[in-house]
């Protein structure tokens, strides 16, 4: 396998994984006060993934957390806790989230190691001939 194939097919399982992570937290906020009993084996399906400690499919919840890089003690309580908030508590926790995100923002980086070299001015003259 080539390197082009190999950062296809990384990025193509990283892709599916965040997808499954993504309908799995969706499924379970969408459920968790379900009254039918299709919508609870729902319900219990996906928080039986989240909660598990098995490995053995290549999707299973800690192979996916592997896969991107999260700390799947960390998932778990924020997507359990925001299931349990139910739709209104979640939404709210998000938009908190976001209004926090935005009062601490990043660091910016750093330019004064880069060292620049003055430019000499290129005539425009040929441009407009």
């Amino acid at each position: 396998m080539n390197t082009a194939e190999y950062y296809t097919s990384e990025t193509s399982q990283k892709e599916l994984a965040a997808g499954v992570l993504k309908q799995a937290a969706q499924d379970l906020r969408q459920f968790h006060n379900a009254t039918s009993r299709v919508e609870r084996e729902i319900y219990a399906d996906v928080y039986r993934w989240f909660t598990t400690h098995d490995c053995s499919s290549p999707f299973s919840f800690l192979n996916v957390c592997q896969l991107l890089n999260l700390s799947p003690d960390v998932v778990r309580q924020e997507l359990l806790g925001d299931a349990s908030l139910g739709f209104f508590g979640y939404w709210t926790r998000r938009c908190l989230r976001a209004v926090r995100s935005f009062q601490n923002p990043p660091s910016r980086v750093s330019t004064s190691n880069r060292t620049s070299k003055p430019v000499d001015p290129v005539p425009l003259t040929h441009a407009f001939r």
